[in-house]
């Protein structure tokens, strides 16, 4: 046997493994984070920021229409119509937001002209603006930032009806 030749039989060498092909154009190559499998289920129900997608409407765009359905939004540019999603609305700083919003959470960072209504939670960023009235379950607001309104917060809708009814009643006396 030559000594600059391998030995072909009994071998215990590893199969040696397919060649990976790199990926093609036209398929996505995003790979999303590992799903944490360890974390303890909430009593049934989903978890809305786990499960859902986020769509972006991205800094150089200006779209008019309506937004409606389950899932994250995150606007960076312009945005006139309603917003009304089973989920979070991030507004970025420098974007703009003309309309009705309904959303779980609320996150303006840049400016929002209309009503939030049925919100669980309004987070108002230094650099956001509010040009509207709020309903919301609860209600963070930075030093820096400015809303021109009313604000209802912190009661559930059994309570809001007796709150309005009372400053009603009392502003017609």
């Amino acid at each position: 046997m030559a000594i600059w030749k391998e030995q072909t039989t009994g071998t215990k060498d590893p199969a040696p493994s397919a060649p990976q092909s790199p990926a093609r154009k036209d398929e996505d190559t995003y790979t999303s984070p590992a799903p944490n499998y360890n974390a303890a289920p909430r009593s049934g129900q989903r978890d809305m920021n786990r499960d859902a997608k986020e769509t972006l409407i991205a800094a150089n765009l200006s779209i008019e229409g309506k937004i409606a359905g389950a899932g994250h939004v995150r606007v960076a540019g312009q945005f006139k119509g309603d917003v009304h999603v089973e989920g979070n609305l991030t507004i970025e700083q420098g974007a703009k937001v003309t309309g009705g919003v309904r959303a779980s959470t609320v996150t303006i960072g840049g400016e929002l002209e209309g009503n939030v209504d049925a919100a669980a939670r309004v987070e108002l960023l230094d650099t956001g603006v509010l040009n509207g009235d709020l309903k919301a379950g609860s209600l963070t607001v930075a030093a820096g930032s400015r809303m021109r309104g009313n604000a209802e917060f912190g009661w559930d809708d059994s309570q809001a009806g007796t709150s309005r009814t009372r400053t009603e009643s009392g502003s017609a006396t």
